[in-house]
């Protein structure tokens, strides 16, 4: 049995359904799946059985994980420069924040300018940059896996900043501070322990 038109439309409305966006490799896909399932079709298997199996072959974790893969290859320099610069940006901002944390125990002049500096890059910079870095990793695994890392970013940003309204004297601390809280525990604690208890039963 050969594979037929109808069938090579199924595998093209699967390819399209699973998110790939890149054009180039829908059409390197469909050419890979058709001569995969064609040549188990010439030796009698059926179709629905060919296609799963060439599917779980070629991609047992979606083809968008391929098309993520595939963008990693594509834009490896970038990637490498953008991860170069966050760790930079960690670097600064840590290390400004312990010459102000330094310079405000020996009570040294310029420490909430060193202060403020360090942990606003580190909360407003780094955390960001960190936290979309982790969720390109896991762009192609479930929702709650993704909602996990969002909202634990949300969540630190959120209590960091109450932490330096409360050192600054500032108002709208305790705003702050209950947003942070409810962000973690409601928002990020449930996906956490949800994503640990899909993996302990894996």
């Amino acid at each position: 049995m050969k594979l037929t038109e109808e069938q090579e439309d199924i595998i093209r409305d699967f390819i399209d359904s699973q998110g790939v966006t890149i054009e180039s490799l829908k059409d390197d896909l469909l050419d890979h799946l058709c001569c995969v399932v064609d040549s188990d079709l010439r030796k009698g298997k059926p179709f629905n059985q060919s296609f799963d199996a060439a599917v779980q072959e070629l991609a047992p974790n979606g083809l968008i994980d391929i098309e993520c893969k595939t963008f990693f290859l594509l834009n490896t320099k970038r990637i490498i420069m953008m991860k170069k610069l966050m760790y930079l940006v960690g670097f600064a901002g840590s290390f400004a924040l312990t010459i102000g944390v330094t310079f405000k125990l020996l009570l040294y002049p310029g420490a909430n300018v060193f202060f403020m500096v360090g942990f606003l890059t580190l909360l407003l910079v780094f955390v960001p940059m960190l936290t979309f870095d982790r969720y390109k990793v896991v762009i192609a695994r479930a929702l709650s896996e993704r909602l996990k890392i969002i909202l634990g970013c949300l969540a630190a940003v959120v209590t960091g900043l109450a932490g330096l309204f409360k050192l600054l004297h500032w108002q709208g601390t305790s705003v702050l501070l209950l947003a942070g809280a409810f962000i973690f525990a409601v928002g990020f604690l449930p996906f956490l322990f949800f994503t640990m208890y899909k993996k302990s039963i894996a």
